[in-house]
């Protein structure tokens, strides 16, 4: 097998995750507990936050609760990225951002 070859194999592959990424990316998923409904993008971002339990919360306190928890959640998020990135991203560099 020659290094063309191996370089068009290669870039085939880069061109695979990333298209797999991006499907990853634009995907909506929705995680559940007994009280609260979470929607989050591909990208680790969440969309929306429903507390589905209303018992004991007005209106507008349910809302700000909503809106804090996805704020809050969306901020740890990006504190997980940034270790990830400071700790992988000598190796990602090599792999061209597939980490």
């Amino acid at each position: 097998m020659n290094i063309q070859n191996l370089m068009a194999q290669a870039q085939k592959m880069q061109k695979e995750i990333t298209k797999k990424k991006e499907e990853i990316d634009n995907s909506i998923f929705e995680g559940n507990s007994e009280w609260v409904k979470v929607t989050m993008n591909g990208k680790k971002e969440i969309e929306q936050v429903t507390i589905t339990y209303e018992e004991t919360i007005e209106r507008d306190d349910k809302e700000m609760l909503e809106d804090m928890i996805k704020i809050a959640c969306n901020d740890a998020i990006k504190k997980i990225d940034k270790e990830y990135e400071s700790k992988m991203g000598a190796y990602g560099s090599q792999f061209n951002g597939l980490f």
